[in-house]
């Protein structure tokens, strides 16, 4: 029998008390729950208070978690230290000068005086049936200038002189038309002070003023030139592209100031005012305005097509008139602080700087719902440099900048918009790592668990690109953009990166587009060996791409950044101050 002193201690260690067999909870259990129990009380009230914090606050959380999450993408210090050198490359120079000679003479033999070329069949054709207003040569006269080209100038000056007429009954597109002739034709002003240019912008610009004569004072899509009456777009409704209207300005501006005549820049400062009270909440704009209430329609929000030089002409309105409109100022520091809130991503595993779209989509109920789609045109490549000359205009901190700027001399949205510029061009030359070495017109980034099926190895790739397939989204056109970004980015910095991309898309071309017997066309899939062609050559070759990339490779005195604005189609305005008041408010 087992002594009563080890039956005790047994009880005391194992057996359970009666109130416990019995169900009942001891003190020590029953604080314990009631514990447990205020716990998750507080718990849950503190994760909803997180969620309303968040939920009252997404932009600002959101660019936290970026902010821990993201690598720096620019180091200011290190690029400091970088020894400038920004003589010419004569020997690149000059074969980009042959290269726009080689475009040229084959439009000047084949279809001298028609808006556009097609360099396979050797042959011009023209927009309207009512004949063309010379598209091809107007654009390319200053290029021609900056390159000395005289014998070529001279021939394109007498055919403006003798043949050019915009007594045409057809329908041009206003936006096109004023960047491209008028731009042109006002730069070859600047740079010959030739007053046939003058007389010739000055009857195509009184012809394209009925084109704003709507209740908003916003410009119809197109305008018949011989009838002077401007002619809404049939294919959008009526509605009216926020790039369009909005990227006149600096020609009609220019205008303004070579002739006095103040209409000019009356309708293009109202289309302005417009846009700026047709403002949303979130700061960003959609691609479309209604001409006759001045309002954005709902539409998609993107920094692509009928949405990319509307930025563009925010920050070159207030450096073309010498910072003296702030107004401008702040309508592009506001689009810019909108764009990196909800345009401006990371891809997931290469972290490369890209901007998405926002897409308007109704559900069964009738209700708007916004869906994000990672897609970036070849023409948001243009943001990079963009973003780089914004940061070191309205992000300065002082009168000047260095170049490369430091940081202490960038505020921190200026820092902000200078790393994402850098980025992005970064990323824009990863797209030219293709076959080719061309970029596709339209690129796809890759998002958690979209199980998109792709034999790209990129964060990017081009949709419906299968063996035997040859989507839109493939095509390289002659485009601009990048070269755009390359030659600003350039400037800004000293950086021979930029001039070693640009040599390698410049070679590219120059391998995969260039027709033997003259001109360039455009390549039909970038991805695909050997290249397959569409017989056209677009106007902004020679405009843009050779200009930009002569500049890239000249020495910076030639149109410095500090006394000349571009307009979008790479005509050179000066920077001035005006003499009439501007502005609104």
């Amino acid at each position: 029998m087992a002594e009563p002193g080890v039956r005790k201690r047994k009880n005391a260690r194992g057996a359970k008390s009666q109130s416990a067999k019995n169900g009942r909870p001891t003190g020590h259990q029953t604080g314990t729950k009631r514990d447990h129990g205020m716990l998750k009380v507080v718990a849950g009230a503190v994760l909803v208070s997180l969620v309303f914090f968040v939920y009252q606050n997404y932009d600002y959380v959101y660019a936290l978690i970026r902010a821990w999450r993201e690598r720096p993408i620019y180091n200011f210090d290190a690029a400091s230290k970088r020894e400038l050198d920004f003589s010419a490359d004569i020997p690149k120079r000059d074969a980009v000068v042959a290269a726009f000679k080689h475009a040229w003479l084959a439009y000047e033999r084949d279809a001298m005086g028609d808006d556009e070329y097609h360099p396979i069949g050797h042959s011009g054709t023209n927009l309207t049936s009512a004949g063309g207003i010379g598209y091809t040569v107007v654009d390319s006269i200053d290029t021609m200038l900056l390159m000395g080209l005289d014998k070529e100038y001279e021939r394109a000056r007498k055919w403006v002189a003798e043949d050019l007429s915009f007594e045409r009954d057809g329908d041009f597109n206003t936006f096109e038309t004023t960047i491209r002739v008028l731009g042109g034709l006002l730069s070859a002003f600047h740079l010959t002070k030739d007053m046939i240019y003058i007389e010739r912008a000055k009857d195509l610009a009184d012809r394209m003023m009925p084109a704003f004569d709507t209740p908003t004072g916003l410009p119809l899509s197109m305008v018949n030139l011989a009838k002077r009456i401007g002619v809404a777009d049939k294919d959008n409704r009526g509605l009216v592209s926020t790039a369009e209207v909005s990227t006149l300005q600096l020609e009609l501006k220019y205008l303004t100031m070579l002739t006095d005549e103040e209409t000019y820049w009356e309708k293009a400062e109202t289309v302005m005012k417009v846009i700026k009270n047709a403002k949303i909440a979130s700061g960003l704009s959609s691609i479309f305005l209604n001409a006759n209430d001045g309002k954005y329609s709902i539409s998609p929000i993107r920094l692509g097509s009928r949405g990319d030089s509307y930025y563009e002409y925010l920050l070159k309105q207030y450096i073309q008139t010498n910072h003296t409109e702030p107004i401008y100022r702040t309508m592009y520091e506001d689009a810019m602080a909108a764009v990196t809130t909800h345009l401006i991503r990371r891809s997931e595993n290469e972290e490369l700087i890209y901007t998405q779209e926002i897409i308007p989509e109704r559900n069964r109920n009738g209700q708007i719902t916004w869906r994000m789609i990672p897609k970036q045109d070849h023409l948001v490549c243009f943001f990079g440099g963009s973003l780089m000359l914004g940061a070191v205009t309205t992000g300065a901190t002082g009168p000047s900048v260095s170049i490369p700027p430091r940081a202490s001399e960038l505020t921190a949205a200026g820092r902000r918009d200078w790393a994402n510029g850098v980025g992005l061009v970064q990323t824009c030359m990863e797209t030219y790592k293709t076959a080719t070495g061309l970029s596709p017109e339209i690129v796809h980034f890759r998002m958690p668990n979209d199980n998109v099926q792709t034999q790209s190895k990129h964060d990017w790739y081009i949709k419906g690109a299968e063996p035997g397939k040859t989507p839109y989204d493939a095509r390289y056109i002659l485009r601009p953009e990048t070269v755009e970004s390359l030659f600003i980015a350039w400037r800004l910095t000293g950086d021979p990166q930029y001039r070693e991309w640009g040599w390698g898309i410049f070679e590219a071309i120059e391998k995969h587009c260039r027709i033997e017997s003259g001109g360039y066309a455009s390549v039909l899939n970038v991805d695909v060996l050997p290249v397959e062609l569409e017989d056209k050559m677009e106007t902004f070759l020679m405009s843009e791409t050779l200009k930009y990339l002569y500049l890239l490779f000249s020495d910076d005195t030639v149109l410095p950044l500090s006394k000349y604005v571009f307009n979008t189609e790479a005509h050179p305005f000066p920077i001035f101050t005006p003499t009439l008041q501007t502005g609104f408010s």
